[in-house]
C-alpha cells in the first residue's frame, strides 16, 4: 500500500480515507515509512515531528477536504507554534529558535485536515536558487542527486517529487515555487499577491513573497488554493477575481486563449539553454494543437536591463533589517560565521540604500508594474509562455563563490518580474533535457487570474500526463 500511495496525489489519498479504504493513521505511518526509507538520499525533511503528528491523528484531525493526508511545511515562514523555525540559518539553529504561533496558512492547512509531518530544507533565508544551506546540507534532486532542487522551496519539491508526500507547502519571492517545480518535475503555482494571507507577518520582502504549494497534480494545488485563499484580519491587499472553486475549474478546458511566446536566445547576456528553448517551442506547438492562438510576443519590460538591479535594491534593505532582528535574538552583534556569505552580501547592498533611493525604487517598481500589465490589458493577451529558468537543474555547487553569487542573480531571467508586479505564474512539467532532467514551462496571467492558469495547466495535464514519470529516487 505504501508504494501505491507514493504515486497517488493528495485528493486521491483523501478519497481513500473518505471511502474507508484506509485510515488517517495508516496514511501517516506509510508516509513516515517512506521518509525514513528515502530521505537519507535527498535530505528534504530537516525537522521531523512524527510522534506529534501521530498524536494529532489519534486525537482526531479536522474533517476538511484533505482529512488524513500527510504533508510538510517549508522551514521559511509558514511558522508552526512550538516547532523549529531556522530559515536555513546556523545562528537560528544553534539558538534552538522555535515559532511562538501558527501562521494563518498553517492554521488553514490544519483545518483542511492534513497530518503535518515536519518541515523542509531551504537555502539560508531563501536568498539563492538552490537549497544548499551550510546549516543542514544540500537537498538533492531526486532525478539526479548531484543536481540542485532549486530554491528556495527545494526541500518541499524534492519531498513531493520523491513520493514522500503528495503535496507540500512552498513560497515564492523571486521564483521559489516555480524554479524547484521545474527542476523536480512538479506543478508549482505562484498565486497573485494578496491571494493568500502572509499573516501574522507583513508583506514579506516588499510584498514580493507569496505563499503556496508544490504538487504532482494541478487539482491538488487548485484544491489547496480553495482553502488557503482569502482575507485575514489586517491584510493590506486581497487579490480580485476569485471563483467559487478553483478545483472545479480543473474539470473543463479553457476557451481558446491568446498566448504570447517568449522565445529569446538570452536575457541581458545570460544565455538560454538550447534544450530549454526546445521544450518551450514544443509547448507552443502543443498549445496551438489544442486550439489556442500562439504568437511570438512578450512584454518589453521582461528584458529591461535595469530590472535585476532595481529588484536587488528593493529587496536588499529587508535583509539588512533582518540582520538587526537576528542581533536582537542573539543579544549581541553578529559575527561572520553566523550567516553565509550570500546573506552578508545582500545585507551590505541593503546598507547602501537610503530612504530617498528606496522611495525612488518603489516608484520605478510601480511604473514597471504598469508596463508589464499593459501587455495583457492593452495587447489582448491571456497568457505568456516562457522558460522558467534559462537552464535545467544546475550541479550542486554552481552558485558557490563570487562567480556563483553573480550567477545567482543573473540566472533570474523569467520569474522575479512576476513577484515584483504581483501577477500569478506557474511552472508546468513539459519536457526533459538531453541529460534526462525535467524542464517545466512558465505560464503567466494577468493579475488575479489564477483561474486562467489552472484551467490551462489542467488541460495540458489531461492531454499530456506527467505524474507517471518517476525520478531515480522514488519511494514507490
Amino acid at each position: 500500500m505504501s508504494e501505491e500511495l507514493a504515486g497517488m496525489d493528495a485528493i486521491g489519498q483523501a478519497a481513500l480515507v473518505s471511502a474507508g479504504e484506509v485510515t488517517a493513521a495508516e496514511l501517516t505511518e506509510a508516509a513516515i515509512a517512506r521518509i525514513e526509507a528515502v530521505d537519507g538520499r535527498i535530505n528534504a525533511v530537516i525537522h521531523r515531528r512524527f510522534d506529534k503528528a501521530r498524536q494529532e491523528v489519534a486525537d482526531g484531525l479536522p474533517d476538511g477536504p484533505f482529512h488524513g493526508v500527510p504533508t510538510l511545511l517549508k522551514d521559511l515562514g509558514c511558522e508552526m507554534a512550538g516547532e523549529p523555525s531556522h530559515s536555513g540559518n546556523r545562528l537560528l539553529r544553534d539558538l534552538g529558535h522555535r515559532a511562538t504561533e501558527d501562521a494563518e496558512l498553517t492554521k488553514s492547512v490544519r483545518r483542511a485536515g492534513f497530518a503535518i509531518l515536519g518541515r523542509t530544507n531551504v537555502p539560508e533565508f531563501g536568498l539563492v536558487n538552490t537549497t544548499e544551506p551550510v546549516a543542514y546540507g544540500p537537498a538533492r534532486n531526486p532525478w539526479d542527486t548531484g543536481r540542485s532542487t532549486g530554491g528556495s522551496s527545494g526541500g518541499s519539491a524534492a519531498a513531493v517529487a520523491a513520493g514522500l508526500v503528495p503535496i507540500a507547502q512552498a513560497s515564492d519571492g523571486g521564483g521559489s515555487i516555480r524554479m524547484p517545480a521545474s527542476n523536480c518535475g512538479l506543478f508549482g503555482l505562484k498565486p497573485s499577491r494578496g491571494r493568500i494571507s502572509p499573516a501574522p507577518g507583513g508583506d514579506n520582502m516588499e510584498g514580493h513573497t507569496t505563499l503556496g504549494f508544490v504538487s504532482r497534480s494541478v487539482r491538488d494545488t487548485a484544491a489547496a488554493l480553495d482553502f488557503a485563499a482569502g482575507y485575514r484580519t489586517g491584510d493590506s491587499m486581497v487579490a480580485p477575481h476569485r471563483p467559487d472553486s478553483y478545483l472545479a475549474l480543473t474539470s473543463t478546458d479553457p476557451e481558446p486563449l491568446r498566448i504570447g511566446l517568449m522565445d529569446v536566445p538570452d536575457v541581458n547576456g545570460f544565455p538560454v539553454d538550447a534544450d530549454v528553448n526546445a521544450v518551450v517551442r514544443e509547448a507552443a506547438e502543443f498549445l496551438s494543437g489544442l486550439g489556442h492562438r500562439v504568437e511570438v510576443s512578450h512584454p518589453e519590460a521582461m528584458t529591461d536591463p535595469e530590472f535585476l538591479d532595481r529588484w536587488l535594491q528593493l529587496l536588499s534593505p529587508t535583509v539588512t533589517a533582518m540582520f538587526e532582528d537576528l542581533e536582537a535574538l542573539a543579544g549581541r552583534p553578529l559575527e561572520r560565521g553566523d550567516a553565509e556569505e550570500m546573506a552578508w552580501w545582500w545585507r551590505e547592498r541593503g546598507t547602501e540604500i537610503g530612504a530617498a533611493r528606496h522611495i525612488a525604487n518603489q516608484d520605478w517598481r510601480d511604473r514597471f508594474r504598469r508596463r508589464m500589465a499593459s501587455w495583457w490589458a492593452d495587447g489582448g493577451f491571456d497568457v505568456l509562455l516562457s522558460p522558467v529558468l534559462p537552464t535545467p537543474a544546475t550541479p550542486l555547487g554552481y552558485f558557490d563563490g563570487e562567480e556563483g553569487l553573480r550567477r545567482s542573480i543573473r540566472i533570474l531571467c523569467f520569474t522575479p518580474q512576476f513577484n515584483m508586479v504581483g501577477q500569478p505564474a506557474a511552472s508546468v512539467p513539459f519536457g526533459f533535457s538531453a541529460d534526462g532532467l525535467p524542464v517545466g514551462v512558465h505560464l503567466a496571467a494577468a493579475y488575479g487570474r489564477e483561474d486562467v492558469l489552472i484551467r490551462l495547466a489542467a488541460q495540458i495535464e489531461r492531454a499530456r500526463p506527467w505524474a507517471r514519470q518517476r525520478p531515480a529516487v522514488f519511494a514507490g
